[in-house]
Protein backbone atom coordinates (compact mmCIF):
# COMPACT_ATOMS: atom_id res chain seq x y z
CA UNK A 1 0.00 0.00 0.00
CA UNK A 2 1.37 3.48 -0.89
CA UNK A 3 2.43 5.92 1.82
CA UNK A 4 -0.41 8.22 0.78
CA UNK A 5 -3.02 5.49 1.23
CA UNK A 6 -1.51 4.43 4.56
CA UNK A 7 -1.69 8.02 5.84
CA UNK A 8 -5.27 8.38 4.58
CA UNK A 9 -6.14 5.27 6.58
CA UNK A 10 -4.64 6.85 9.73
CA UNK A 11 -6.67 9.98 9.02
CA UNK A 12 -9.93 8.06 8.55
CA UNK A 13 -9.42 6.27 11.86
CA UNK A 14 -8.69 9.55 13.66
CA UNK A 15 -11.78 11.28 12.25
CA UNK A 16 -13.89 8.51 13.82
CA UNK A 17 -11.82 8.20 17.01
CA UNK A 18 -14.73 8.20 19.47
CA UNK A 19 -12.59 6.39 22.04
CA UNK A 20 -10.82 9.70 22.71
CA UNK A 21 -12.15 11.90 25.52
CA UNK A 22 -11.38 14.86 23.20
CA UNK A 23 -13.74 13.59 20.46
CA UNK A 24 -16.90 15.15 21.97
CA UNK A 25 -15.09 18.46 22.50
CA UNK A 26 -13.95 18.34 18.85
CA UNK A 27 -17.48 17.73 17.52
CA UNK A 28 -19.05 20.35 19.81
CA UNK A 29 -16.62 23.02 18.55
CA UNK A 30 -16.56 21.93 14.88
CA UNK A 31 -12.85 21.20 15.19
CA UNK A 32 -10.89 18.98 12.84
CA UNK A 33 -8.32 16.39 13.96
CA UNK A 34 -4.85 17.57 12.99
CA UNK A 35 -3.22 14.56 11.34
CA UNK A 36 -0.10 16.25 10.03
CA UNK A 37 1.13 17.82 6.85
CA UNK A 38 4.09 17.75 4.53
CA UNK A 39 6.25 15.41 2.54
CA UNK A 40 5.66 11.70 3.20
CA UNK A 41 9.21 11.02 1.96
CA UNK A 42 10.74 13.69 4.22
CA UNK A 43 14.02 13.06 6.00
CA UNK A 44 12.90 15.30 8.87
CA UNK A 45 9.72 15.01 10.93
CA UNK A 46 8.72 17.61 13.52
CA UNK A 47 6.56 16.38 16.38
CA UNK A 48 4.67 18.88 18.51
CA UNK A 49 2.38 18.28 21.45
CA UNK A 50 -1.25 18.99 20.53
CA UNK A 51 -3.16 21.37 18.26
CA UNK A 52 -4.17 24.85 19.36
CA UNK A 53 -7.40 26.55 18.33
CA UNK A 54 -6.16 27.76 14.90
CA UNK A 55 -4.88 24.27 14.13
CA UNK A 56 -8.10 22.56 15.27
CA UNK A 57 -10.20 24.91 13.12
CA UNK A 58 -8.05 24.46 10.00
CA UNK A 59 -6.81 20.87 10.45
CA UNK A 60 -3.26 22.12 9.76
CA UNK A 61 -0.38 21.81 12.25
CA UNK A 62 1.47 24.90 13.45
CA UNK A 63 -0.57 27.47 11.52
CA UNK A 64 -0.72 30.15 14.24
CA UNK A 65 1.98 32.35 15.78
CA UNK A 66 4.19 29.34 16.64
CA UNK A 67 3.86 28.17 13.05
CA UNK A 68 5.23 31.50 11.78
CA UNK A 69 8.29 31.00 14.00
CA UNK A 70 8.66 27.42 12.74
CA UNK A 71 8.47 28.66 9.13
CA UNK A 72 11.23 31.20 9.84
CA UNK A 73 13.35 28.46 11.39
CA UNK A 74 12.81 26.22 8.35
CA UNK A 75 14.04 29.11 6.22
CA UNK A 76 17.31 29.08 8.19
CA UNK A 77 17.94 25.52 7.02
CA UNK A 78 16.86 26.37 3.46
CA UNK A 79 13.72 24.31 3.45
CA UNK A 80 10.01 24.86 3.77
CA UNK A 81 7.02 22.87 4.91
CA UNK A 82 6.98 20.94 1.64
CA UNK A 83 10.40 19.47 2.47
CA UNK A 84 9.51 18.16 5.95
CA UNK A 85 6.59 16.52 7.75
CA UNK A 86 4.93 18.23 10.73
CA UNK A 87 2.59 16.57 13.20
CA UNK A 88 1.72 16.31 16.91
CA UNK A 89 1.45 13.44 19.36
CA UNK A 90 -2.15 14.30 20.31
CA UNK A 91 -4.22 14.95 17.20
CA UNK A 92 -7.21 16.71 18.83
CA UNK A 93 -7.19 19.99 20.74
CA UNK A 94 -7.32 19.67 24.54
CA UNK A 95 -9.89 21.95 26.21
CA UNK A 96 -8.76 25.52 26.92
CA UNK A 97 -5.42 24.79 25.26
CA UNK A 98 -4.26 22.87 28.33
CA UNK A 99 -1.34 20.47 28.27
CA UNK A 100 -2.16 16.97 27.00
CA UNK A 101 -2.59 14.41 29.78
CA UNK A 102 -0.49 11.21 29.99
CA UNK A 103 -3.66 9.22 29.14
CA UNK A 104 -4.30 11.32 26.03
CA UNK A 105 -0.70 10.93 24.91
CA UNK A 106 -0.92 7.15 25.40
CA UNK A 107 -4.22 7.02 23.49
CA UNK A 108 -2.95 8.92 20.44
CA UNK A 109 0.64 7.55 20.46
CA UNK A 110 -0.11 4.50 18.24
CA UNK A 111 -1.18 6.88 15.42
CA UNK A 112 2.10 8.78 15.70
CA UNK A 113 4.09 5.52 15.71
CA UNK A 114 2.32 4.48 12.51
CA UNK A 115 3.13 7.86 10.94
CA UNK A 116 6.81 7.40 11.80
CA UNK A 117 6.74 3.93 10.25
CA UNK A 118 5.10 5.31 7.08
CA UNK A 119 7.49 8.26 6.66
CA UNK A 120 10.67 6.52 7.93
CA UNK A 121 12.45 9.79 8.80
CA UNK A 122 16.20 10.10 9.30
CA UNK A 123 15.69 12.93 11.81
CA UNK A 124 12.99 13.30 14.47
CA UNK A 125 12.80 16.82 15.87
CA UNK A 126 10.62 17.06 18.97
CA UNK A 127 9.00 20.43 19.67
CA UNK A 128 8.47 20.92 23.39
CA UNK A 129 8.79 18.77 26.49
CA UNK A 130 5.81 16.44 25.99
CA UNK A 131 6.91 15.23 22.58
CA UNK A 132 10.54 15.06 23.79
CA UNK A 133 9.55 12.87 26.74
CA UNK A 134 7.38 10.59 24.64
CA UNK A 135 9.88 10.10 21.80
CA UNK A 136 12.88 9.50 24.08
CA UNK A 137 10.91 6.96 26.13
CA UNK A 138 9.54 5.26 23.01
CA UNK A 139 13.04 4.75 21.61
CA UNK A 140 14.41 3.47 24.95
CA UNK A 141 16.33 6.65 25.78
CA UNK A 142 14.61 7.14 29.12
CA UNK A 143 17.96 7.37 30.92
CA UNK A 144 18.77 10.42 28.76
CA UNK A 145 15.65 12.28 29.88
CA UNK A 146 16.29 15.64 31.50
CA UNK A 147 14.66 19.05 31.36
CA UNK A 148 14.32 20.47 27.88
CA UNK A 149 16.52 23.41 28.92
CA UNK A 150 19.34 20.89 29.55
CA UNK A 151 19.02 18.72 26.44
CA UNK A 152 17.60 20.96 23.69
CA UNK A 153 19.78 20.70 20.61
CA UNK A 154 21.44 17.50 21.80
CA UNK A 155 21.66 14.70 19.20
CA UNK A 156 20.66 11.15 20.12
CA UNK A 157 21.28 8.42 17.55
CA UNK A 158 19.05 5.36 17.62
CA UNK A 159 18.41 2.31 15.48
CA UNK A 160 14.79 2.37 14.31
CA UNK A 161 13.18 -0.50 12.38
CA UNK A 162 13.87 1.46 9.15
CA UNK A 163 17.47 2.49 9.92
CA UNK A 164 19.59 4.95 11.90
CA UNK A 165 17.71 8.00 13.14
CA UNK A 166 18.82 11.19 14.88
CA UNK A 167 16.47 12.46 17.58
CA UNK A 168 16.93 16.12 18.44
CA UNK A 169 14.82 17.77 21.16
CA UNK A 170 13.99 21.39 20.35
CA UNK A 171 12.21 24.06 22.29
CA UNK A 172 8.63 24.62 21.19
CA UNK A 173 8.56 27.57 18.74
CA UNK A 174 6.19 29.35 21.16
CA UNK A 175 9.22 30.28 23.32
CA UNK A 176 10.21 32.79 20.62
CA UNK A 177 6.63 34.06 20.35
CA UNK A 178 6.75 35.05 24.02
CA UNK A 179 10.42 36.09 24.08
CA UNK A 180 11.90 37.06 20.72
CA UNK A 181 15.40 37.02 22.23
CA UNK A 182 15.15 33.20 22.29
CA UNK A 183 14.94 33.03 18.49
CA UNK A 184 18.74 32.89 18.06
CA UNK A 185 18.85 29.87 20.37
CA UNK A 186 16.21 28.13 18.25
CA UNK A 187 18.14 28.97 15.06
CA UNK A 188 21.28 27.44 16.52
CA UNK A 189 19.43 24.23 17.46
CA UNK A 190 17.60 23.78 14.16
CA UNK A 191 20.87 23.75 12.21
CA UNK A 192 21.70 20.47 13.97
CA UNK A 193 18.93 18.75 12.00
CA UNK A 194 21.05 18.83 8.85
Amino acid sequence: MSKDLQMKQVEQELVLFKKSPLYTYRIKNSYIPVIGEGNLDANIIFIGEAPGKSEALSGKPFCGASGKVLDQLLGHINTGRSGVYITNIVKDRPQENRDPTPDEIALYAPFLIRQLEIIKPKVIATLGRFSMQFVLKHFNLEKELDTISNIHGKIFKIKAPWGTVKIIPLYHPAVAVYNRKRFDELKCDIKKLL
